[in-house]
């Protein structure tokens, strides 16, 4: 069994209050520009709900760097907002007065301050139950209980960060894009001193393609470093005839757009904490969500997951739950067959959780899946296709 504090744990399903850090380079001379937009778009985010207020700085050493600060009721809230058509259109008027930008993601975990009430600082250094699960009920104390709580413990990182890309391609295409993405070059893993490609998973499923990338360092310095390698590049061309949203890479509006669209940012990860070995097989799940649906369905899996990879006799040795909008990815490392345990990797192993995942699928046509023939069938049918899982060479 895997105690508390060797499990390897993220997620956005704490329900703490998140806070998110935006910096910002802008063009010179374009701080009125920007001003006018900040506050179109202000008072857009105002309105949206689980948001809770943002802050405006101004760098006093460089005039030409900003920093936005905003506070959310909890992830879920901010990423249903960040994931939507709404938030890409808004944030469009920025790009003409923003040369770059980096968005930083962080859970509250303590706080102090006058804001806070008698006996804030000592409730908010005072000891949480132990690190682990990410879905502990809420305390009863604690400071500023109005605007969202705390987060409960800290989580135990490896150092990785875990991100996905997923895009569709023209029906019909299929075996070539499978073919194009399976025999491209890899490029150079180290990006810095302190940044390193440590693993590219791509799946299909029907027209979809998902490529899951796990990165050392700076997940925003990798993915750039990788945009600009000419095996890459060759590649990106290769495919965009096949592409269902077009795209031009060599227009920045364009390929921002794209890959905004194409995030499938990771929502859960939980691990045993043994680490990777030869004898742990990758799988991805693909499971698509009724309109709305897609979070709850996301929190499900997490859910089950941060039980199994407790238990001693489960295959599952660590997973990864990807979510935007109504897409869900499952990533898994297991140990042996994928289908001994057909419901455990479906993620539906207990209680009235079969039930519960039916009711959340867009394809759950046939009904509840109950017996062990209905759950292989079902487990066959969400089985992504693998076409190539890299990784880079260990670290001298």
């Amino acid at each position: 069994m895997t105690t508390m504090s060797e499990r390897i744990s993220q997620s956005a399903f704490d329900d703490s209050r998140l806070r998110v850090v935006l910096l910002l380079d802008l063009y010179d001379g374009a701080q009125n520009q920007f001003l006018e937009v900040y506050e179109d778009l202000h008072k857009q985010v105002s309105s949206v709900p689980g948001h809770i207020r943002d802050e405006l700085c101004q760098s006093i050493e460089n005039p030409s760097q900003w920093l936005i600060t905003s506070e959310w009721e909890s992830a879920p809230r901010f990423l249903a907002w960040v994931n939507s058509e709404e938030h890409v259109a808004s944030v469009q008027p920025l790009h003409g007065c923003v040369r770059d930008t980096r968005s930083l993601r962080f859970s509250v975990l303590r706080e102090t301050g006058q804001d806070h009430g008698p006996g804030a600082a000592a409730a908010a250094f005072s000891p949480g139950p132990p690190a682990g699960s990410a879905f502990a009920p809420a305390s009863a104390d604690g400071p500023d209980r109005s605007r969202g709580r705390l987060q409960v413990a800290p989580r135990r990182g490896d150092g990785v960060v875990r991100h996905a890309l997923t895009f569709t391609v023209k029906p019909g295409s299929e075996d070539v894009v499978a073919g194009l993405l399976s025999g491209y070059t890899s490029p150079q893993a180290q990006v810095d001193e302190h940044t390193r490609l440590r693993r590219t998973s791509l799946f299909m499923h029907g027209n979809r393609v998902v490529r899951a990338v796990e990165v050392e360092g700076d997940l925003l310095a990798a993915l750039r470093h990788v945009a600009l390698q000419p095996e890459v590049r060759a590649l990106e061309e290769a495919i965009n005839p096949y592409l269902e949203q077009d795209r031009d890479l060599s227009d920045p509006g364009s390929a921002r757009t794209f890959f905004t669209r194409a995030a499938l940012p990771a929502v859960h990860h939980v691990a045993a904490g043994g680490g990777e070995g030869a004898e742990l097989d990758r799988h991805a799940l693909f499971y698509p969500a009724k309109k709305g649906c897609g979070m709850e369905l996301a929190r499900l899996l997490a859910a089950q997951d941060e039980t199994a990879v407790d238990d001693a006799s489960s295959p599952i040795e660590a997973s990864t739950v990807f979510q935007r909008d109504d897409i869900v990815v499952r990533l898994l490392d297991l140990r042996g067959p994928h289908d001994a345990r057909p419901a455990l990797t479906l993620g539906v192993e207990g209680g009235h959780r079969a039930a519960v995942l039916a009711r959340l699928l867009d394809s759950a046509k046939d009904g509840v899946p109950t017996t062990h023939q209905e759950i292989s069938r079902f487990l066959e049918r969400s089985e992504m296709r693998l076409i190539t899982d890299r990784r880079s060479p260990a670290r001298a």
